[in-house]
């Protein structure tokens, strides 16, 4: 079940700003996560025929995106780290606390964390886009709400 143009182009007419802000948000700033977005949208439309259905396209394209992002932050050597607080900010709510808290988790951990709960993709996306199992993004996820709480958590409180 190959991909159509009209398919690639309504998702990325609706989704472009969550690609984006998903791939900023862990690493890279916004200009580099824009041009990722836009380098795995062409290579989508490109290599449209071999999407073979068993996934979402938008899980499909998000693996091409976030494939395209690693290679890109590899060959410039450079360590992922938070470039913008908008991402931060939407997934916070607002919240100082808590966009901290997001801030300090690491970059992996973070991108599931976005890809759940701003892009609101199931497990099984998650995973196929991050290359692991779904047990590994429910313990992913485990672990980043544990160590949320302890961030949050007031200082001298106990558990």
């Amino acid at each position: 079940m190959a991909a159509t143009v009209e398919e690639l182009e309504r998702l990325y007419r609706e989704r472009f700003h969550v690609f984006r802000d998903g791939l900023a948000s862990v690493g890279g700033g916004r200009e580099a996560a824009r041009e990722a977005v836009q380098e795995a949208f062409a290579r989508a439309l490109r290599d449209r025929r071999t999407f073979r259905g068993d996934g979402s396209l938008e899980a499909w394209v998000w693996r091409i995106a976030v494939n395209h992002a690693l290679k890109a932050r590899r060959d410039l050597r450079d360590r992922w780290e938070i470039d913008s607080d908008r991402p931060a900010a939407e997934l916070a709510g607002g919240d100082d606390d808590v966009r901290d808290a997001l801030r300090a988790l690491p970059p992996r951990r973070k991108l599931v964390v976005f890809l759940r709960y701003f892009a609101d993709l199931p497990y099984g996306e998650i995973a196929r886009i991050c290359g692991v199992s779904e047990g590994t993004v429910a313990a992913t996820l485990s672990q980043s709400h544990t160590e949320l709480v302890e961030h949050l958590r007031p200082k001298g409180a106990s558990t």
